[in-house]
């Protein structure tokens, strides 16, 4: 369901090793399915509120899924045709500008609870929303702080749906976490309207990430 462009279903672990033949029925069902893709497009589409009822916010972090080392990925199928995605849902939800603001309010309250109760209170106050204040095109949203007053650099990606949604990001946002890989943290945002969680990736993207292509700038030789 990843490969198509849907959310997979909560509750099971997605899986790379499957037959060609249960991708094919599960593709032809979903093309077919015009309520269900209507429920998923008013689902990813929607206008999302930033949360504010939680009481005690730090304990949202958890630590990080792991997948299973051992099974091939899914590039590495190459037996497979490529999947036709007619409606990428997971990558129209990433488009969602009122989901990406309200993750990243979440995240700014998260860090400046962090940095007020460990006693930097001066630090908290000077936490900013560079994507809000200096634009989107330095690589990360947030400019924190350790609680020893090194820089940390939070870039947030939020979904509604399970921690092993895939994200999209940017060939900055890569460079920008390799560059600083000593300060970059991306911060992933999941099940955000149901049960907020978060968990943290620091450092190098291309080292705590699995990155595939998919898109190209292209031009005729």
């Amino acid at each position: 369901m990843i490969e198509l462009g849907y959310p997979y279903i909560d509750g099971y672990k997605p899986l790379s090793n499957y037959q060609q033949l249960l991708r094919s029925v599960v593709e032809d069902k979903l093309s077919s399915a015009e309520s269900l893709n209507r429920s998923i497009a008013a689902v990813v589409e929607s206008t999302v509120n930033s949360i504010s009822t939680l009481r005690d916010i730090l304990p949202v972090q958890v630590a990080a899924p792991s997948r299973d080392r051992a099974e091939p990925k899914l590039y590495d199928r190459v037996s497979l045709s490529p999947a036709i995605v007619r409606k990428n849902y997971l990558e129209i939800e990433a488009r969602n500008q009122s989901l990406g603001l309200a993750g990243e309010e979440m995240v700014l309250r998260f860090e400046h609870e962090r940095l007020w109760r460990s006693g930097q209170r001066a630090l908290a106050d000077q936490i900013e929303h560079v994507s809000r204040t200096k634009g989107d095109h330095l690589g990360f949203d947030i400019h924190s702080f350790e609680t020893d007053g090194r820089d940390r650099l939070i870039e947030v990606k939020t979904t509604r749906f399970g921690a092993l949604t895939p994200f999209f990001t940017s060939r900055n946002e890569v460079q920008v976490s390799k560059t600083r890989e000593r300060e970059y943290q991306l911060y992933r945002l999941f099940k955000f309207c149901e049960q907020p969680k978060l968990f943290v990736l620091g450092g190098s993207l291309r080292e705590t990430c699995e990155l595939e292509p998919i898109s190209f700038s292209t031009l005729p030789k």
